[in-house]
C-alpha cells in the first residue's frame, strides 16, 4: 500500500494549476501552427499568430493566457492500493486550487449560489472533481482549467435512436454553428454519445482531456472524428469568429452502452484556450 500524504497533493495541485493557465500545451501550439499553414483568410492566418504569441508571452513572463482562468475541473485516477494520509483527496485538491490560484494571481471565478451569486469564500473553488478507481498504487492527477465562454455554448440532447448516425452529426454541426464566435474559435469539440443523461456530459468533458490530434482507438470513431472536423471548418466562423476554415483544430468522441430506447448526446465545447496538464504521484 502506498502512502501519499494530503501535503504532498496540495503542492502539486498547485503547481499545476499555475501551469495550466501559464504553459499552453505543446499539441496546442502544434496545432495552431498546423493550421495557420492551411488557412485561406488572412485575418484568420493573423489572429493564428496572435495565438501564439500569447502563448509564448503567458509561457516566458509566467501570466495567464486569458483573463478567464476557468473552473479547475479534475479527473483524478486513484490506485487501489493507494492510500491518502492526513486528509481527503477531495480537501487536499480544493486546497492546492484555493493555493495556487491565489499564489498565482489568476482569476477567482466561483460564486457560491448560482441564483444569489455570491462569491465563494475559497478562492476559486469547490472545483469539480472526478475520481475513477484503476489497479495498482499510482495517484493521476488530470487538471483542465474550463472558460465559462466555451462552457455556456455547450449542449447535451437526448436523442431517439431512430435519428441514428445522421442525426447525431447534424446535432454537433448545429450545435458549433449557434455556438458562433461566442466559444472563442478555434475549437476543441468533445462528444461523449451513450450512457445516460449525467453519463455522456462526463464522456464528453474526460474527451477533451486527451491531447490533440490523437484518435480514438475504435476505427469508426476515428473516421467519424475526422468527417466532424472536416464538416465543422466547412462553417466559416473561423478563428474568434472572424471568419476562415480553422473554426476547430480537433474534434474528440467518447461513447458507452446505454439504454436499448436512448441516444444520449453531449457536446461540450472547449476555446482555444485547451488547458490540461496532469501528475503523477
Amino acid at each position: 500500500m502506498k502512502s501519499i500524504t494530503y501535503d504532498e497533493i496540495v503542492e502539486q495541485v498547485a503547481k499545476i494549476c499555475q501551469e495550466a493557465n501559464f504553459d499552453l500545451g505543446q499539441d496546442v501550439v502544434e496545432a495552431f501552427q498546423n493550421a495557420l499553414k492551411n488557412e485561406q483568410s488572412e485575418t484568420g492566418k493573423d489572429i493564428l499568430e496572435q495565438l501564439i504569441q500569447n502563448a509564448d508571452i503567458a509561457k516566458s513572463e509566467r501570466v495567464p493566457m486569458c483573463q478567464d482562468t476557468g473552473v479547475s475541473v479534475f479527473i483524478v485516477e486513484m490506485g487501489q492500493e493507494c492510500h491518502i494520509s492526513g486528509g481527503s483527496i477531495y480537501d487536499a485538491i480544493n486546497e492546492g486550487v484555493r493555493k495556487g490560484y491565489e499564489d498565482g494571481y489568476l482569476r477567482h471565478s466561483i460564486v457560491d449560489h448560482p441564483i444569489t451569486r455570491e462569491k465563494s469564500k475559497g478562492y476559486n473553488t469547490p472545483s469539480i472533481i472526478h475520481l475513477e478507481m484503476i489497479p495498482g498504487d499510482e495517484l493521476i492527477i488530470h487538471m483542465s482549467a474550463k472558460g465559462g465562454g466555451s462552457e455556456n455554448m455547450s449542449s447535451l440532447k437526448m436523442l431517439k435512436p431512430s435519428d441514428g448516425l445522421e442525426g447525431i452529426k447534424k446535432y454537433i454541426i448545429d450545435t458549433v454553428a449557434q455556438a458562433g464566435p461566442n466559444a472563442c474559435p478555434p475549437l476543441v469539440v468533445g462528444v461523449g454519445i451513450g450512457g445516460n443523461f449525467e453519463r455522456c456530459a462526463y464522456l464528453a468533458k474526460k474527451s477533451l482531456f486527451r491531447p490533440i490530434g490523437h484518435r480514438s482507438e475504435r476505427p469508426e470513431l476515428a473516421q467519424l472524428e475526422n468527417e466532424l472536423m472536416e464538416e465543422i471548418n466547412k462553417l466559416g466562423i473561423g478563428p474568434q469568429g472572424m471568419g476562415g476554415n480553422t473554426t476547430a483544430i480537433d474534434v474528440k468522441i467518447e461513447i458507452e452502452p446505454c439504454h436499448i430506447a436512448a441516444l444520449p448526446v453531449a457536446i461540450n465545447l472547449n476555446c482555444h484556450a485547451s488547458r490540461h496538464k496532469e501528475v503523477r504521484l
